[in-house]
């Protein structure tokens, strides 16, 4: 278990320091992402949020004083809470914004041309435009102004043709002065220009844009937001709008409509039942006045003045029995009255009057019922149409009920015809004991009758005119505001912080993920690790990657790379410590080219000739030697070995090269390169070759070639003490590797086998360490570095 998170904290430490050695990667995008934000919020358009909050209060809320149906215990003109969600959904509704649009006349919006972006311009423009079509042709207008000034008196219109006014050539616009009448293709139009300091600048340019009513309704639709807390009557409205001061003023004038819209529909309940009135009163009053008349003639002509004293004696008889016919002819009337309200066709609206005095309690609860039905089916209808399940639902209804109450009014009618039937003949039977009653008296009595019977009828409509006259001005608004519309004029998009957060994110995303991208695909060697992932081959060490311009390292070395030469020199010492050789034999080899092969045969035979020891370096890669080239020497032999293989006259020594800077150190050569590598290598002068020198010398640097490319290798590799397989990093790759180095271990092809990396790079991927202890007293210190005392 120890094991297995040495290994997780090991690869964790590894890919933490991968990123690390990519920080200027890193850096450069995340200033590239955050200048690109900071440019971003420089030019983009800011939205500000306005606010405005109110309580939604219920009917009687809504009413200044109690009204007179109230205050009786009556239900007249009484009214039903809505829900808070109806009043939102009135607040949102087209027919609602349409107004506050056309009122503030938001589909007319002005701008003018900046260096980079346009300027919108709400309060104050410089300039307007009045227009002589009507409005209902302007609301459906959608075009584009293009306007120059040229003077304080004259300016230049251009046709709307897809261009910004900075493509515009001055000689395609249209010359005008302000207060021309212009004519357009949507009517005629005369532009003014603002005065003081509003007053439009010369050269600049402005742009006017004109919109449909229908596309600036949704628009504001989608950008008001109105919410309420459960079980609360306070609603909260907000807009999000690019100019500030336009959205406080949408958001009072929004509870402004809405409070006019409410009181509306509250007082046209109210207005029906004073207009059935006031028709009953003319009625009656004619028929009053027609009774009265009637009453003046028959007293005139019978020169009745006494009628007081002679009722006396009928009256206390039948007092009682005239009331009631009084209150069951009134009654019957009512119901008349009420039946011809029910039939008519040709009404502004289906609601009907409630509580007109007629006896039975049962319909004026349904008449209220019905009006409250009518009024949900109106509220609806101003957002929806005729063909609406719900509207349709609700139609059903209203006809339910007024088909029930039609037939209970005619019942009600035709018991009330009974009685009065009945009380009729009891007040004749009564009149009839009044026998001494003179016949011209009792005429002016039924007179009389009628005339009570009108003037009863005609106070109780009075009552009702004045009554609905006080309930129609005691509604207040719907909407009571507790904040009115306001604004902090602080940006809330776009949001500056998230703004910067998502571009640094953004920044660090697309360097990490192409850097973990590229690591997850990479299939080359870097590092030791990488390397024993791969192959389980002992390591003997690893070479770093240096200067092209210094390929040999010196005697007297601090480089990393010499002290790295170093190492692998004690490293073969210690692996063949128990050889009992003369002469040790290092074999060098790779898997292809380009592996560093060459250049660590040369180097590893100079770090051991420094130790004085006798090394002899043998450029046993014919094909593409590289030895010399490395020494930067000259073959003072014109043979080497090839020639000594191909050529038995030749002897060992006849092509053994002497170095001039260093005695410890003798070449041979590869020679002349052959046509045929591997029939030379296998010749048994090889083995006269290592037999001779025997002894001759401590080692022998055998540089040999890539075992993946050819087989010369294998054909010399039984001479070989140890061999060292060169990996180059960041060359190599993995699978090839495994390929070509496995098998050759597992099936020991090649003795004592090694692994060495060259080039490794600290800083390629962020891992490997470094070489070298203490201080090289012939390195030159920076401008910046002092010397320590």
């Amino acid at each position: 278990m120890e094991s297995k998170n040495i290994i997780i904290t090991k690869q964790l430490k590894k890919t933490i320091n991968l990123y690390l050695s990519k920080w200027k990667l890193i850096s450069f995008f995340v200033i590239i992402a955050l200048a690109l934000a900071y440019t971003y919020l420089r030019y983009s358009t800011n939205l500000y949020q306005a606010s405005a909050t109110i309580r939604i209060k219920d009917d009687k809320e809504s009413q200044k004083l109690p009204s007179l149906a109230e205050l009786s215990g009556s239900n007249l003109l009484s009214g039903k809470t809505n829900r808070i969600e109806d009043e939102i959904a009135v607040m949102t509704s087209r027919s609602l914004i349409s107004n506050i649009v056309k009122k503030l006349n938001l589909n007319i919006t002005y701008y003018k041309q900046g260096k980079i972006k346009e300027h919108e311009i709400y309060e104050n423009p410089p300039i307007k435009i009045n227009f002589f079509a009507h409005d209902s042709i302007v609301h459906q207008i959608d075009t584009t102004l293009f306007i120059k000034i040229k003077s304080p008196s004259e300016f230049l219109m251009f046709k709307d043709d897809g261009k910004s006014l900075m493509d515009r050539d001055d000689a395609l616009g249209k010359t005008f002065s302000f207060g021309d009448r212009i004519k357009t293709g949507f009517g005629d139009i005369v532009i003014v220009p603002n005065i003081g300091n509003h007053s439009p600048t010369t050269g600049s340019n402005l742009r006017v844009s004109i919109r449909r009513i229908s596309s600036v309704v949704g628009m504001y639709q989608s950008s008001l937001s109105i919410s309420n807390g459960e079980k609360s009557s306070v609603v909260k409205l907000g807009l999000k709008d690019n100019i500030p001061k336009r959205a406080i003023n949408f958001l009072n004038q929004l509870i402004k409509e809405y409070n006019n819209d409410v009181i509306t529909d509250k007082e046209e309940v109210v207005k029906v039942t004073s207009d059935f009135i006031n028709n009953r009163l003319e009625l009656v009053f004619k028929e009053l006045e027609e009774v009265d008349f009637t009453a003046e003639q028959l007293q005139k002509r019978n020169n009745l003045t006494a009628l007081g004293a002679q009722a006396d004696i009928y009256l206390q008889s039948e007092r009682q029995n005239e009331s009631l016919i009084n209150s069951t002819t009134n009654n019957i009337q009512l119901i008349d009255y009420m039946q011809q309200e029910i039939k008519e066709k040709n009404k502004n609206s289906d609601l009907l009057p409630v509580d007109i005095g007629i006896s039975d309690g049962n319909i004026s609860q349904v008449t209220q019922t019905h009006n409250n039905l009518v009024a949900e089916r109106d509220k609806l209808l101003k957002n929806s149409t005729e063909s609406n399940p719900v509207v349709i639902n609700l139609n059903n209804q209203i006809n339910a009920l007024k088909e029930n109450l039609s037939n209970s009014l005619e019942t009600i009618k035709k018991s009330s015809q009974i009685t009065l039937s009945n009380l009729n003949k009891e007040d004749a039977r009564i009149r009839g004991q009044l026998y001494s009653a003179p016949t011209k008296q009792k005429q002016l009595r039924s007179i009389e009758r009628q005339q009570s019977i009108k003037e009863s009828l005609y106070l109780y409509l009075l009552e009702k005119r004045e009554e609905s006259a006080i309930t129609l001005g005691m509604f207040t608004s719907n909407a009571k505001v507790i904040d009115k519309a306001y604004s902090t004029f602080i940006p809330v998009a776009p949001n500056r912080m998230i703004t910067y957060l998502a571009a640094m994110l953004l920044g660090l995303a697309i360097p990490i993920g192409f850097i973990y991208v590229k690591d997850l695909l990479d299939t080359k060697i870097y590092d030791k690790d990488d390397l024993q992932e791969v192959l389980n081959i002992p390591y003997i060490g690893d070479v770093p990657l240096t200067s092209k311009k210094r390929k040999l390292i010196n005697k007297v070395d601090y480089s990393p790379k010499a002290e790295a030469f170093r190492i692998i020199r004690s490293n073969i010492d210690f692996l063949l410590k128990n050889n009992s050789s003369l002469t040790k034999k290092v074999f060098i080899t790779s898997t292809k080219a380009q592996e560093g092969k060459s250049h660590t045969s040369t180097n590893l035979a100079t770090s051991i000739s420094f130790s004085d020891k006798r090394v002899l370096l043998i450029e046993m890669d014919i094909r593409v030697p590289k030895i010399m080239k490395y020494l930067n020497e000259k073959p003072n032999k014109e043979v080497g070995l090839s020639d000594y293989i191909a050529n038995k006259d030749l002897q060992p020594f006849d092509i053994v090269n002497k170095l001039k800077n260093n005695k410890f150190l003798d070449v041979i050569a590869s020679g002349t390169i052959p046509p045929n590598p591997s029939e030379l290598l296998m010749s048994d002068r090889i083995k006269d070759l290592f037999d001779y020198f025997e002894g001759k010398y401590d080692y022998i640097i055998v540089d040999t070639s890539a075992v993946g490319l050819v087989s010369d290798t294998l054909l010399v590799s039984k001479f070989a003490d140890i061999f060292i397989y060169v990996v180059s990093a960041n060359n190599v790759d993995k699978r090839q590797l495994a390929a070509v180095a496995k098998p050759l271990y597992e099936d020991n092809r090649l003795p004592n086998m090694n692994m060495l990396l060259n080039g490794t790079n600290f800083d390629k991927k962020g891992y490997g360490y470094g070489y070298g202890y203490g201080n090289n007293p012939h390195k030159k210190k920076k401008w910046y570095q002092f010397s320590k005392s």
